[in-house]
């Protein structure tokens, strides 16, 4: 996954594209790169190099300012590249490597040979390697070693022949196989940008006598709040004045924009010294956000839930099972449904990673339910196992946190969890969102089904809406973790165990520690103990056991002492008020008390805590893990 954007305007394109990119930075650091058109020189002028986006901001200013460099500030910085380069057309790109390894000449932008078409490209293209044999007999000679460049050699050898920079792109992208989002531009087309989307998102942004291509929504906030959401197959040419739409035919098309209404605010860090710390506090917010607008309340109790974006009708009944697919925190989102979904509405779940799914020829019935979870709306594998499920008549519902999203449009159904952005590669604020939409699903489904009593359904919806004010008093207590962390942070191993609900949210737990430590953390049953994973645990071990099942304690009281005896450091998260663990643990985190079906959205934030913590003691940058992307667009 890539970030791209682009302008066309009015302003110094330069200093727009740089400010646009470290909005998208989150989508892969590991390059980054400008093109713009001047019109002086009558050339396009690129600038990449290897590495972070502040790396290509000094290599651009360092041609005329030659030293403190590392002292300016990004305002001043970004200002200084408008001086270097000048024009007012110009692309943009940070990239997270799929083909190529990072370095200079593998960053985009890509250009034709002579230099006078450049391209940004998100995406994987399948059949590159059999495109490039045949431009490479046709004399081209390639500089880099990605997919992308093959792009711009196919978009020229159309071009020399059409003498229509449109026509090209669209001559092109019908012979590439895989995924794309596409920014282009042409040196003798020095007025406009031409952009091609297919699998990959991408939106264009309509401003004021300037327009704007770009991955995700953030990019633009600082200068329009009116998108185009590109449809698949769909292609733009903007402009600075207006933006054509065109569909996968080349016939105009004409839709209206979507007006978003994030406060720009809420795409920055806001005093928080990471994105990631931010959005774990903002899951107060998110959590009420996602809850409220579907809870009917009377005298301030919720009695009834309200999902008129599902109609829960007579199929729900018929269902014979729900079937839920995603990736990584999706994923687990939906190993804790499945729990949920069974013990209130008493249906058969199956859970699949999305990426297995897709190829395992599935058996579905057209009576199932279908799930798909994706916080960007994007993710290439969930895609494509959304698109099979439909091909085989079974009604899909999506949960997601992006409007206008490709999830959001395929799916019969949308839930959307309205966390807002979140920009921190590893996900907090979606994943817990994503629960609460779950419940809400679940427990509405129960009512359908006749699976719960009027009783058992109002105490529900009294517990879930309590969780905000609970996940606050968390946060309140998080010195506590810093401590243990101050200690433990330098574990070889980290095993987090746990037993029906809490062994769902195990998997979360290891997952987020290991995004951003680095550190090695697995998630097991804690039952399975005995089975093989009790020989890896030694001193240089910790186990953290998430314990808030109370019929279940003495369970993981002896799992705990079987590890204890083995000379391991041990962490209990729990909601037991008593002193069940306190001879076998060497913290105890307590959480409020809450049934303990809603307990994984509460015990997951001490352990989103312990690896922000981890990843700061460990000197990493918790927003931007190493070898991680926000949004898995491509297999």
């Amino acid at each position: 996954m890539c970030g791209i954007v682009g302008y066309v305007g009015s302003k110094k394109a330069a200093p727009v594209l740089i400010s646009a990119l470290k909005k998208l930075e989150y989508r892969g650091y590991d390059s980054a790169g400008i093109a713009v058109y001047n019109q002086e020189a009558d050339e396009i002028i690129v600038k990449k190099c290897k590495g972070a986006l502040r790396f290509l901001e000094e290599r651009i200013a360092s041609e005329i300012v030659k030293d403190s460099l590392s002292e300016m500030d990004d305002e001043t910085l970004i200002s200084k590249c408008g001086d270097v380069v000048h024009g007012n057309l110009g692309i943009g790109h940070t990239r997270w490597a799929t083909h190529g390894e990072p370095s200079d000449i593998n960053s985009h932008p890509h250009t034709n040979v002579s230099g006078t078409i450049a391209i940004v490209h998100n995406g994987i293209i399948e059949n590159y390697a059999k495109l490039k044999v045949w431009l490479e007999s046709e004399g081209i000679v390639f500089k880099s070693s990605t997919d992308t460049e093959v792009v711009a050699h196919l978009i020229n050898y159309y071009y020399e022949q059409e003498k229509d920079i449109f026509k090209a792109v669209r001559c092109s992208i019908q012979r590439l196989e895989g995924s794309y989002a596409l920014g282009v531009v042409c040196k003798d087309y020095p007025d406009r940008i031409i952009a091609a989307r297919k699998e990959s998102p991408l939106i264009v942004g309509i401003g004021q006598g300037e327009n704007f291509i770009a991955s995700d929504v953030p990019a633009v906030l600082e200068y329009t709040r009116d998108v185009y959401f590109l449809e698949q197959n769909q292609m733009a040419v903007l402009y600075k004045d207006h933006v054509d739409l065109f569909d996968e035919n080349g016939a105009r098309i004409v839709k209206d924009p979507y007006h978003v209404d994030w406060d720009i605010s809420s795409a920055e860090k806001n005093g928080y010294a990471h994105f990631m710390l931010k959005e774990i506090h903002e899951q107060v917010k998110a959590i009420t956000d996602t809850l409220r607008p579907r809870l009917v309340m009377e005298e301030n109790c919720p009695v009834d839930i309200k999902m008129e974006e599902v109609n829960l009708t007579e199929d729900w009944k018929r269902a014979k099972r729900i079937v839920i697919t995603a990736c990584g925190t999706a994923y687990h989102a939906g190993v804790v449904a499945r729990y949920a979904f069974e013990k209130f509405a008493r249906i058969p779940v199956v859970v699949d990673v999305a990426s297995e799914f897709r190829y395992r020829n599935p058996i579905l019935n057209k009576d199932d339910i279908f799930i798909v979870i994706s916080q960007s709306g994007e993710t290439a594998d969930t895609l494509a196992a959304m698109r099979l499920a439909k091909a085989n008549g079974v009604r899909v519902i999506a949960i997601t946190n992006c409007v206008g999203s490709t999830v959001s449009r395929e799916a019969d159904a949308v839930i959307y969890t309205w966390a807002g952005p979140e920009i921190a590669v590893a996900s907090t604020k979606a994943y817990t969102t994503q629960l609460a939409c779950l419940y809400l699903l679940a427990l509405e489904s129960a009512k359908v089904r006749e699976t719960i009593t009027a009783d058992q359904f109002k105490h529900n919806l009294a517990e879930l809406a309590a969780l905000p004010e609970k996940v606050e008093k968390i946060l309140e207590g998080q010195s506590e973790i810093q401590k243990f962390v101050s200690q433990n942070f330098n574990k070889e191993k980290v095993f987090f165990i746990g037993r029906q609900f809490d062994s769902a949210t195990s998997l979360e737990c290891a997952l987020k520690l290991k995004e951003v430590s680095y550190m090695h953390s697995e998630a097991f049953a804690a039952g399975e103990l005995k089975h093989g994973p009790i020989a890896l645990v030694d001193p240089s071990t910790l186990v953290v056991a998430i314990a808030t099942e109370p019929e279940l304690y003495e369970k993981l009281v002896s799992n705990i002492v079987e590890v204890k005896s083995r000379g391991c450091s041990t962490m209990v998260i729990t909601q037991d008020t008593g002193d069940a663990f306190k001879n076998c643990a060497d913290i105890v985190i307590r959480i409020p008390e809450i049934d303990s079906a809603f307990a994984p959205v509460l015990s997951v934030i001490p352990a989103q805590l312990f690896a922000y913590y981890c990843a700061i003691h460990r000197g990493n940058n918790p927003d931007k893990p190493r070898n991680l992307a926000k949004s898995v667009t491509v297999e």
